[in-house]
């Protein structure tokens, strides 16, 4: 088998399901399929977020600075970035059953080596700067398998679901990041502590080989690879004018959509603050509010639930609450998510306060990132161009996120003396990025609408 046919989008089925069991059939398959992106996706996060857990007991093992921590984090996101953007594009043409188990599967061999090569560290005597280009390739192809994950899991939404529940069904799936990093942050932060950052590694690892199992056996690619009908068929769906054109000419008419570059460029912005949070925000929490790393682990952790709840409540409120108006839960809830964030950055307070502040702005923020970056984009994308719309967002996000690794590593390096830390100027910067990802697409919604 070739390497373009393992991958191919799956031909229809020559057997049909009989007529009177095509219902019952699909809502089953349906079902299994969403769940099965939905989990595999939220194990795909376990195998990202190992760094930002482990950076601390780096830096004190002297294995690595904060500077080079930053740069390895910004060879994850530019490649990520990078393979977000081509994998958009393929991932409309391909099996995303493969695609996805592909991508998983990668992913967790490259952390099972990242913790067997900790452990043969000091055997071997490597230093610090060959640590740093061993973890920066490494760490950097596993932002190409990452980029894998997400094309994949929204494409399935629309070959499986109408318009009519793409946008409940979406703020579920919507949901894993925050689901996988509070998995991650409780997890990895439990097992660094009691064994070594080493165990980090290799606990994602695990993680991903059972995101693996359940792609291949939950994951169907599509309706008609198994003997039914198309979704539109199914649900009764008008075909609209743009779903008869070719997935070629749509992904360039979605490229040449000003509307998509609105989106891009503040979805850049989203996932600045995103990443800053959750790369950055344990080390923040130990070196300025002086937690230990369970505790910090345990905020940044758990203020992810609210995270969940968030996504799941931006499509309620987008739809129900606001009657279908993007732009005011849009608004609401950025202004609440950046004093959230400015009370968490500038202002001191226990364990409960800080618990709070992120929860709050995990929450007000998961909504923001949910309707700008996923509602918006869907209400305009036609069903076949799904992953391009994906692949240019995706580009533009992780290309910010990428700057702001380096950025962040440098600003929190270039302040601090000896192992005192201010996190004053990369506060500002985090905070700016904040404000700007929900005043854009306010300003430019004309764009959106038309």
């Amino acid at each position: 088998m070739s390497f373009y046919s393992y991958f191919r989008i799956s031909k229809p089925s020559a057997r049909k399901v009989p007529p009177e069991e095509v219902d019952a059939a699909y809502k089953r398959l349906r079902r299994r399929t969403f769940w099965g992106v939905t989990v595999a996706y939220t194990l795909y996060y376990i195998c990202r977020m190992t760094l930002g857990v482990v950076k601390q007991p780096l830096i004190d093992g002297g294995v690595l600075t904060a500077g080079q921590l930053g740069i390895i984090g910004s060879a994850f996101y530019f490649v990520y970035a990078v393979g977000k953007f081509f994998n958009g594009f393929i991932a409309d043409y391909c099996n995303i059953r493969r695609f996805m188990a592909v991508g998983i599967g990668v992913s967790a061999v490259l952390n099972l080596i990242l913790g067997l090569l900790g452990m043969l560290q000091g055997p071997l005597g490597f230093g610090s700067m060959l640590m740093l280009v061993f973890f920066a390739l490494l760490w950097g192809i596993n932002g190409w398998m990452q980029s894998m994950g997400s094309p994949p899991g929204t494409i399935s939404l629309s070959r499986w679901f109408p318009l009519s529940r793409r946008g409940t069904m979406y703020s579920i799936f919507s949901s894993t990041p925050q689901l996988g990093k509070a998995v991650s942050m409780i997890m990895t932060g439990f097992i660094v502590a009691a064994a070594g950052w080493q165990w980090g590694f290799l606990a994602a690892a695990v993680a991903g080989f059972i995101g693996l199992a359940v792609s291949l056996v939950f994951i169907a690619d599509t309706p008609e690879s198994q003997g039914l009908p198309s979704v539109q068929e199914l649900s009764g769906e008008e075909l609209k004018p743009l779903d008869s054109r070719p997935t070629r000419e749509l992904q360039k008419w979605v490229f040449r959509h000003p509307g998509i570059w609105v989106i891009a460029i503040s979805t850049a912005f989203l996932y600045i603050t995103q990443h800053a949070v959750s790369d950055w925000g344990v080390l923040f929490l130990q070196k300025q509010k002086a937690f230990s790393l369970e505790r910090a682990t345990q905020i940044i952790g758990l203020a992810e639930i609210f995270g969940v709840a968030g996504n799941l409540a931006a499509g309620w409120m987008s739809d129900v609450l606001f009657r279908g108006n993007r732009v005011r839960p849009v608004v609401l809830s950025g202004v609440l998510a950046v004093a959230a964030l400015y009370g968490f950055l500038f202002l001191g307070g226990g364990f409960g306060l800080n618990m709070a502040f992120v929860a709050v702005f995990s929450f007000a923020f998961s909504v923001v990132f949910c309707i700008v970056a996923g509602l918006m984009a869907l209400d305009f994308v036609p069903r076949k161009a799904t992953g391009a719309a994906l692949g240019i967002v995706g580009i533009s996000s992780y290309a910010a996120a990428g700057l702001q690794s380096v950025a962040s590593g440098f600003l929190i390096d270039g302040f601090a003396i000896g192992d005192t830390y201010d996190f004053s100027p990369v506060s500002i910067f985090w905070l700016c990025s904040c404000l700007l990802a929900f005043v854009l697409p306010v300003i430019g919604w004309k764009y959106l609408r038309k």
